[in-house]
């Protein structure tokens, strides 16, 4: 039926609006609600801010009776991806983040806009859905733009095109979009066919997308909010969809959290990386705070580049997802919420492209990326990387793992300022792989060492109680065999000291460290210790690897870490848990917690993991029942120990020295030089602990064996 109002046909449409030749709010936008009745939108994002523009948008249209339509994508955060990849209900994970997303905007002129919101969907003038891509084992995100106009005269407009309905998307950006008018022949056909695909949309009836109502609970936090706000209007303007300033998505900046203090040796650490033109590398002990000390210097570096009207491209590249996740977590800290890049490119591609292209049309003054060493070197982000012009900071944490040929390969030229992060940057015999971090990132700009940071307060004191342990017979055996042959190979003129891991040589050094990894009589000892703290709370475990080693031709021997769990919870009825490589993302951070509230777990028994970068500051004592030559390794586990915590003002450090016993059938002068490896360890942890005098009287008997007494 017609009516006698002007509708969409009375509208003199362009085929196409761009932003290089008019302003398409003004001139499409506009014109279009004015004469519509139905609208219907989907769109990118949804976002607390986004949904306040929307009522912006269509409050005029709505006063006059317009009903208008929503289909948005939802943010996920990864957390909220890890629990639907372990089979958490979607429709409850899309609950929670569409409420964290309304909960996360308190500013008074957004509220209005939400509360007005609210309104409308109260009065059944605005109904809103949620979609987004659900695979078989991954989600990914609704990024689809179409929007269809109808009139009372059932004239259609269609359009799609690259812009969200924000104001960003609108008027900052810089966009186009593709109208098709229903009245005329070619258009006709594509605006049907947009049409049908939203109908679609609307009805869940796309392939490979899931479109869900809007949760009730946060349905309700709307109206709830809109009764809350009254009859409050927004300020009236000439524009409805452009927002005054203090509505949009103002641009994150990096910027030093009120709640941190700033230490001097920090400070003095960024001073120092800034007077080497941004680039170098932060020798600084476990549990100084690195992570943070990096942080500010990036914000420093981009008040810099602020003041020269240039945006930071800050890239952090990690060796584990834990890790990224850590980061990601700081880094919000600091006011920007970066894109973790790791697993499916599929979730974070788009965000990255969208962000970048935001700094480089100087609407985002500071982009945060993410990722894993493994990541960051495939195809696709090193296409990203190698088309960034804008400044570009590179932090690398636990930069010795970028040392190997394949990864230091891969890292960025463009990179203009660069930060590399260790306790231990020196590569453990690659000469090579240290010297060629060095020539990217630069010399050692500031260091600080484990005894100066104990000096200052920095880390925690510690007692360090060595327990040694002799074989049985049946590893004194094996033990034996292999020195034998570590001497011919000696012998040979292989060199101990330089032993190359995947030689012949390394694999026997790591055949003999397996040996004393898994001795027996550990566990007993172990036993005796944990017996007498059976109240105490934060301690870790540390275990061998793999299985005990046993005689040729015979199976191989338990596991450690299994007898260990077997010992600490079925034996002393002691709450724990094991925190291995495998176990999940998710659940590490559940075990973390549970581990730090200090009423659930006692005990975490681990087996390659709680080394590099986690951050456990609670952990008060440690047990190492095996810990490899390799010098960073028990530096980062007495790094996770020492770290400061309320209430904890020292950590106590057992380690487990399996030794042959006195007149094994060794070649003395070999076993001498393999024994220097392991006091080596042994004297690091003792020469700065609280108890110096009591570890050499425990280590003197060995000495005294092997000639040692000088060490």
């Amino acid at each position: 039926m017609t009516t006698n109002q002007p509708g969409l046909r009375s509208l003199s449409l362009a085929d196409r609006y761009r932003s290089d030749k008019e302003d398409v709010v003004a001139t499409f936008y506009r014109p279009s609600f004015t004469v519509a009745t139905r609208y219907s939108r989907a769109v990118g994002y949804f976002t607390s801010t986004s949904l306040a523009l929307f009522a912006r948008g269509i409050e005029a249209f709505s006063a006059r009776g317009g009903v208008m339509r929503l289909v948005a994508s939802p943010h996920f955060n990864e957390d909220d991806l890890i629990d639907i990849e372990r089979g958490y209900d979607v429709r409850a994970v899309v609950e929670r983040a569409t409420l964290r997303e309304l909960d996360s905007e308190q500013r008074e002129t957004v509220l209005d806009g939400l509360g007005l919101v609210g309104r409308l969907v109260a009065e059944g003038a605005l109904d809103i859905k949620l979609a987004f891509v659900q695979q078989d084992d991954w989600i990914g995100i609704y990024h689809e733009k179409i929007g269809i106009f109808r009139d009372d005269d059932g004239d259609l407009v269609a359009f799609t095109g690259s812009s969200n309905e924000t104001f960003g998307g609108l008027v900052a950006n810089f966009e186009s979009i593709e109208v098709y008018r229903g009245w005329e022949a070619v258009d006709g056909r594509r605006a049907l066919r947009l049409e049908e695909d939203f109908e679609a949309l609307w009805s869940d009836k796309t392939t490979r997308l899931s479109v869900v109502p809007f949760p009730e609970v946060a349905r309700d936090r709307l109206i709830s909010l809109g009764n809350e706000r009254g009859e409050r209007t927004l300020p009236p303007r000439d524009d409805a969809l452009r927002p005054p300033v203090v509505v949009t998505d103002g641009p994150a900046r990096l910027a030093v959290p009120s709640n941190i203090t700033v230490r001097g040796y920090q400070r003095d650490a960024v001073e120092a990386w800034l007077r080497q033109q941004g680039r170098g590398m932060l020798k600084m002990a476990t549990g100084t705070g690195k992570t943070k000390t990096a942080l500010i210097a990036a914000t420093q570096l981009a008040n810099v580049l602020r003041q020269r009207e240039q945006p930071l491209v800050l890239l952090v590249l990690a060796p584990l997802q834990h890790l990224v996740d850590q980061w990601i977590t700081e880094v919000e800290e600091f006011g920007v919420r970066p894109v973790a890049v790791y697993e499916s490119s599929q979730k974070w591609l788009p965000v990255v492209e969208d962000q970048l292209n935001e700094a480089r049309l100087g609407q985002r003054p500071v982009v945060v990326i993410v990722a894993t060493n493994a990541s960051y070197i495939g195809d696709k982000f090193q296409s990203v990387l190698s088309r960034i012009t804008q400044p570009l900071l590179v932090v690398a944490d636990e930069a010795h793992n970028l040392g190997s040929s394949t990864y230091r390969a891969a890292l960025p030229q463009n990179a203009t300022y660069r930060l590399a992060l260790s306790a231990t940057p020196e590569r453990w015999f690659d000469e090579d792989g240290t010297d060629a971090l060095i020539d990217y990132f630069g010399p050692i700009a500031f260091e600080l060492g484990l005894g100066k940071a104990i000096e200052m307060g920095a880390l925690t004191r510690y007692l360090y109680m060595p327990r040694l342990v002799e074989l049985n017979a049946i590893e004194t055996s094996l033990y034996s065999d292999l020195t034998t042959e570590i001497a011919k190979r000696i012998t040979a003129g292989d060199d101990l000291k330089a032993a190359d891991p995947s030689s012949p040589l390394g694999f026997l050094l790591r055949q003999r460290a397996g040996v004393l990894g898994h001795a027996e009589g550990k566990l007993a000892a172990l036993r005796a210790d944990l017996a007498r703290r059976s109240d105490a709370w934060f301690q870790l475990v540390y275990c061998a690897e793999g299985r005990r080693p046993t005689e040729a031709g015979q199976p191989p021997g338990p596991n450690q870490l299994r007898d260990a769990m077997h010992l600490v919870g079925n034996e002393l009825h002691l709450a724990a848990h094991s925190y291995i490589s495998e176990t999940a993302r998710a659940e590490r951070k559940v075990l973390l917690r549970r581990f730090g509230s200090g009423t659930d777990l006692q005990v975490l028994v681990a087996m390659r993991c709680l080394d590099e970068g986690v951050d456990i500051p609670d952990a008060r004592t440690g047990y190492l029942l095996a810990s490899s030559s390799n010098p960073r390794q028990f530096i980062q586990r007495r790094g996770r120990l020492l770290r400061r915590a309320e209430g904890k003002d020292r950590a106590e450090i057992f380690d487990y020295l399996a030794v042959p016993p006195a007149g094994a059938p060794l070649n003395f002068e070999v076993e001498r030089n393999l024994l220097i490896r392991e006091l080596e360890r042994a004297n690091e942890f003792a020469k700065l602990s609280e108890n110096y005098e009591t570890t050499l009287e425990v280590l003197r008997p060995l000495k005294e064996r092997y000639q040692l007494m000088d060490m």
